[in-house]
Parts: C-alpha cells; sequence; structure tokens
C-alpha cells in the first residue's frame, strides 16, 4: 500500500474505508499517520477522533492492551473537551473490551455510566444499543429476567426508530435467552420473528444469524430435518462471506446429517 499524505481528517476517512472493507493492517497505517498530524497540531478534537479509531480497530484485532490505552487517553479528552456524548461512546468501548475479555461485572460498570450520559443527550440510537448491551451481561451472568427487561427496552427503542436491523437482533438476542432457559416454543417465535424482518430488509447476515439460532433450538427439541436444514444455509452465508465459523458450523452440519441419515437407516422397510 502506498500511503497518501493528507490532513487529518482526509486521513482518517481513508482509514475509515479500509477499516468497513476489513483491510485492519492498511487502516491502522492511515490512522498512525493521522495521529502524527494531531500531536503536530495539537488539535484536540482531532486527536480523540484519531484515537477513538485506533482503539476500535485494535478492538477487532484483539489487542486489548492498546484498544484500552487508546480510548482511555480519548476519554481524557473528551473530559478536557466537555463531550458527554463522546465520553458516552467511549465508556461504551471500554465495556466492549471488558465484555470480550468475560469481565461482566466491569463491562456493567461502563455500561451503566455511559448510559446515564447518553440518556442526557437524548440519543436514543445509541441508547437501544446500551440497554441490548446490558441485555448481554444480564444473560452471561444467568440474570435472564432482567436480560428479557433489557431486550425488550431496546427493542422498543429499536421499533420507534424503525431501525430493521436492530429489531431483527433484539428480536435474535431474546430468542437465544429463551433458547439458554429451554423455552423452545417462545425462543422459537422470536428467531423467526427475527428472520422475517431480515429477509424483508434483504439482510443477509442477520438472517443467517437467526438462522443459526433457530437451528440449535430444532436440533436440541430433535427436529433435526429442519435443523440440518437451517445450518446448510447457514454454512452457505459462511462461505460466500468468508465468515469465522465456517469450519465449525461445517462440522457441525455434518454431524447432523450424519444423525439423520442414522435415524433414516433404522426406519422400517
Amino acid at each position: 500500500m502506498t500511503l497518501r499524505n493528507g490532513s487529518s481528517e482526509e486521513l482518517n476517512r481513508q482509514g475509515n474505508d479500509l477499516f468497513s472493507r476489513g483491510h485492519y493492517t492498511d487502516a491502522y497505517a492511515y490512522y498512525a499517520k493521522a495521529l502524527e498530524c494531531d500531536r503536530l497540531t495539537g488539535d484536540r478534537r482531532a486527536l480523540a477522533a484519531t484515537l477513538g479509531n485506533l482503539g476500535n480497530i485494535c478492538a477487532v484485532s484483539g489487542r486489548r492492551d492498546a484498544a484500552q490505552a487508546h480510548y482511555q487517553e480519548v476519554l481524557e479528552l473528551q473530559k478536557i473537551l466537555g463531550d458527554e456524548r463522546g465520553i458516552g461512546t467511549t465508556l461504551a468501548n471500554l465495556g466492549n473490551l471488558r465484555a470480550d475479555a468475560g469481565e461482566w461485572d466491569r463491562a456493567r460498570a461502563y455500561y451503566l455510566e455511559a448510559l446515564d450520559l447518553i440518556r442526557k443527550t437524548r440519543d436514543e440510537a445509541a441508547e437501544a444499543v446500551l440497554l441490548s448491551d446490558l441485555g448481554l451481561v444480564a444473560r452471561e451472568t444467568g440474570q435472564f429476567d432482567d436480560a428479557i427487561r433489557y431486550y425488550e427496552r431496546s427493542l422498543g427503542l429499536m421499533q420507534r426508530l424503525a431501525n430493521q436491523g436492530g429489531m431483527a437482533d433484539a428480536w435474535r438476542m431474546i430468542g437465544r435467552t429463551f433458547l439458554i432457559q429451554q423455552r423452545y416454543d417462545d425462543a422459537i417465535a422470536c428467531c423467526q420473528t427475527s428472520l422475517s424482518i431480515a429477509e424483508r430488509s434483504g439482510d443477509e447476515l442477520r438472517a443467517g444469524g437467526a438462522r443459526y439460532v433457530l437451528a440449535q433450538c430444532f436440533e436440541e427439541t430433535n427436529r433435526i430435518p429442519e435443523a440440518a436444514d437451517l445450518m446448510a444455509l447457514v454454512v452457505e452465508m459462511d462461505r460466500k462471506y468468508q465468515l469465522p465459523k465456517l469450519d465449525e458450523n461445517t462440522r457441525r452440519l455434518a454431524v447432523l446429517r450424519d444423525r439423520l441419515a442414522a435415524h433414516h437407516s433404522r426406519q422400517p422397510i
């Protein structure tokens, strides 16, 4: 890659474009160049934006310590600038890091602090995401009733905002929570709603996510033909987009097909 020079804003824009296409190494190079510009100019707002981008790319690359350091510096700058909305976003990002590490109590603390600030700014889209994040923490710590309440509040905001993707996500997450509780009929109904929304929106990835949970519902209730059909569609999507769970889901599909073949071989002639 030939790194083009330019202003911090332009370098960040180019980095964001590369980031969105999954070219993390190249994106990082642009952000690092932008950081050099910002250190020289002393523009605190630009510096906060660049450090936030660096934190994001370190987070998705599994470099949690580096991401934490970048986000902490962003937070200090945002406090100096009095940027409450920015502080809320950075606290949510710090919560995401702790959630990724399975540190649920620390993640919850960051999310709740972020939620207080985001509500002051009346940013309902950000509030909906934070409520879903809190739902995840509650679910992973076995507080299933709290998880459902958080997801339902998130869903309500997503519906008010007409955010189809957010609605599909919320229904799927509610379904997954019911699945953990072995409330299979409720889980299936929620996931089918999620799938319907995703299909109407033409959102292949969210449709795949709903099918994945539905397949598990059907597998656990011994509806193996339906589970295998759904998992075949999930694997097809994984292969199309080269998703990280392709190998794992291919093995799951093979197991389901083996179970199906064994069942058919036992049928009376």
